[in-house]
C-alpha cells in the first residue's frame, strides 16, 4: 500500500508538471472546422497555392505569345570615334580613313506570331540622327514605314504544337490544385484523427485508472478477509500499476499529436486543441459509373496522360521534320530617306523590298535524322500503351476506391454499436466481479474489449472521412452538396 501512494504522489507530480506555465487559448475544433482551416491556411495549401501560380503565369506567357508585342529600342547615344577601312575606287586600293561620329537612334516594332502557320509579320518605323564631327556634317535618317514576313518552310510548327500543349498543360495545372486541396483535406483528416484517438486513450487512462483504484481497494478488503487468493490481489495491484503507467504514455502521445495537429494548421504554442468528435456522418452512396464519368472529366492524372501522348506526337513531327528539307522565306517592303533636315527626310522616301530563301537539305548524315525519327516514333508508340494501360489501372482502382466507400458506413455503424455493447459488457463484468461472481481474468477481458472497441470507433469514423476524401480528389465533385469542386483562380494570382 505505501508503494501504491507512492507512485500516486509521482503520477500526481508529473501531471502537474505537464501544465503549461502561461495562459494558453483553448480552441474547440469540429473536423468540418479543422478540415477548413487546413486549407486555408496550412502549410501544404500554401505550397499548393504557389505552385498553381507558377502554371498560371507559364500559360499566361503562352497566350501572350499569340498577341501583338510593341517594342521601343534605341541608342542614346552611340559616339565612335576610329579609322575605319575604305575602298578608294579612284586609287583601287584600300585606305584608312578617320571616323568621328555620333548616332542616336530609334525603333519602334509591332510585331505578331502567326499560329496557324509558325511565321511572324512584323511592322516598325525607325529614325536615326547622325552627327559627323569630322566633316562637321549632319544628317537624318528615316524609315518611316517597313513590313516583314518570316516563314518558315517544311519546318517544325513549335506554335502550332503549343496551342495543342499548353491548353491541357494549364487545364491540368487547375485540376491538380483542386487535388491538392482535397489531398491537404485528407492530411487534415489523418492529423484530426489521430489527436482524437490520443484523446481517447488519454480519457480511457484515466477511466482505467479510476476503476483500478477501486478495484485495487476492494481487492485488498477481500484479501484481508480472506475471500480471494494473494495470485488475485498482486494481479489487482498490477493493472493499477499499469493503468499508472499508461496515463503518462497517453499524455505525452496526447502533447505529441497535438502539436503536430497544431504545426499543420499554422498555429503558435499558445493555442491547445481540443477536438469534437463527429458523432454523424452523411449518407452517401456513390455509383461506379457517375464516379468513373466524373473522373474522366475532371481528374487531372487523366489530362496528364492526355498531354504525355499529345507530347510524344510533336516530338515525332520534329524529328520528321528535322530529317528532311528545311526551308526560310524572309520578305520585306518598306521606305527610306536622308536628309540633312529632319522635315526633309520624310518628303520623298525611297521604296526597299527584299525576299530571301533560305534552305537546308541534309546530304549525308550517316542516318542521324531517321534515327531520331525512328526513336521518336518508338518513344511515341511506347507512351500510348503506357497511356492505355494507366488508363486501365486507373479505372481498376477507381472501381475499388468506390467499393471500399460504400462499405465505410456500414463499419461506421457496426463499430458504434460495438462500442455501445463493450461498454455495458464491462459494466456488466465489473458488477458481477464486484459481488464475486466471477475472477479477475474476465473482468480483465472485459476491459480490454471495451478499449479495443472504443479505439476501433475511432479508426472506422477516420477511414469513412478518409475514404469520403478520397473520392473527392479522384472526382473533383462534392458528393454531399451533388456539385463540382470549384475555386476562384484569379483570386489565387493576386
Amino acid at each position: 500500500m505505501k508503494k501504491i501512494k507512492i507512485l500516486a504522489v509521482i503520477i500526481l507530480l508529473a501531471s502537474l508538471f505537464t501544465v503549461p506555465l502561461k495562459s494558453q487559448e483553448i480552441k474547440r475544433l469540429t473536423l468540418d472546422e479543422v478540415v477548413s482551416l487546413a486549407a486555408e491556411q496550412s502549410p501544404n495549401a500554401l505550397i499548393a497555392k504557389h505552385r498553381f501560380r507558377a502554371s498560371y503565369w507559364q500559360y499566361r506567357t503562352f497566350v501572350a505569345e499569340y498577341r501583338p508585342a510593341l517594342t521601343l529600342t534605341g541608342n542614346l547615344p552611340d559616339y565612335s570615334t576610329a579609322y575605319s577601312r575604305v575602298w578608294n575606287s579612284v586609287a583601287q586600293q584600300w585606305e584608312y580613313a578617320s571616323t568621328n561620329v555620333l548616332q542616336t537612334s530609334g525603333n519602334l516594332s509591332l510585331a505578331q506570331n502567326i499560329g496557324l502557320t509558325g511565321g511572324s509579320i512584323s511592322l516598325f518605323s525607325d529614325l536615326t540622327y547622325e552627327k559627323n564631327y569630322e566633316t562637321d556634317g549632319e544628317r537624318y535618317i528615316t524609315s518611316p514605314l517597313n513590313i516583314r514576313l518570316t516563314q518558315p518552310l517544311f519546318r517544325y510548327n513549335e506554335l502550332r504544337w503549343q496551342k495543342k500543349i499548353e491548353p491541357l498543360k494549364y487545364e491540368e495545372a487547375r485540376k491538380a490544385y483542386l487535388q491538392e486541396v482535397e489531398s491537404v483535406h485528407m492530411m487534415a483528416v489523418q492529423n484530426f484523427f489521430n489527436l482524437a484517438l490520443a484523446q481517447i486513450n488519454r480519457e480511457i487512462a484515466e477511466t482505467n485508472m479510476q476503476n483500478a483504484d477501486t478495484l485495487y481497494r476492494i481487492a485488498l478488503g477481500r484479501y484481508n478477509l480472506g475471500t480471494i487468493a494473494e495470485d488475485e490481489l498482486l494481479q489487482m495491484e498490477l493493472s493499477y500499476l499499469n493503468a499508472g503507467t499508461a496515463i503518462n504514455e497517453s499524455e505525452m502521445n496526447l502533447r505529441d499529436r497535438e502539436l503536430k495537429l497544431r504545426s499543420f494548421l499554422g498555429f503558435n504554442q499558445s493555442v491547445r486543441l481540443e477536438l469534437l468528435i463527429p458523432s454523424e456522418i452523411p449518407a452517401v452512396e456513390v455509383e461506379v459509373g457517375e464516379v468513373l464519368k466524373l473522373a474522366e472529366a475532371n481528374n487531372p492524372d487523366l489530362i496528364a496522360l492526355e498531354r504525355q501522348l499529345v507530347e510524344a506526337q510533336s516530338s515525332v513531327a520534329q524529328a520528321r521534320a528535322e530529317k528532311g528539307l528545311n526551308a526560310n522565306l524572309t520578305a520585306s517592303y518598306g521606305l527610306r530617306d536622308q536628309d540633312p533636315m529632319l522635315s526633309m527626310a520624310y518628303d520623298q522616301p525611297n521604296q526597299q523590298q527584299t525576299i530571301r530563301v533560305g534552305f537546308s537539305l541534309p546530304i549525308l548524315d550517316w542516318g542521324q535524322g531517321r534515327g531520331r525519327y525512328k526513336m521518336a516514333q518508338s518513344s511515341e508508340e511506347l507512351t500510348r500503351v503506357q497511356v492505355e494501360q494507366s488508363r486501365v489501372d486507373f479505372e481498376q482502382n477507381l472501381l475499388l476506391d468506390v467499393q471500399q466507400f460504400n462499405l465505410q458506413d456500414d463499419q461506421v455503424m457496426i463499430a458504434a454499436k460495438s462500442d455501445t455493447v463493450a461498454a455495458k459488457m464491462f459494466e456488466v463484468t465489473k458488477q458481477r466481479f464486484l459481488i464475486g461472481k466471477i475472477d479477475v481474468l474476465e473482468l480483465n477481458n472485459a476491459d480490454t474489449k471495451k478499449d479495443q472497441n472504443k479505439r476501433s470507433y475511432i479508426q472506422a469514423l477516420n477511414n469513412y472521412w478518409t475514404y469520403y476524401y478520397n473520392m473527392r480528389a479522384l472526382t473533383l465533385y462534392d458528393f454531399v452538396n451533388r456539385k463540382p469542386l470549384e475555386t476562384d483562380y484569379e483570386k489565387l494570382v493576386e
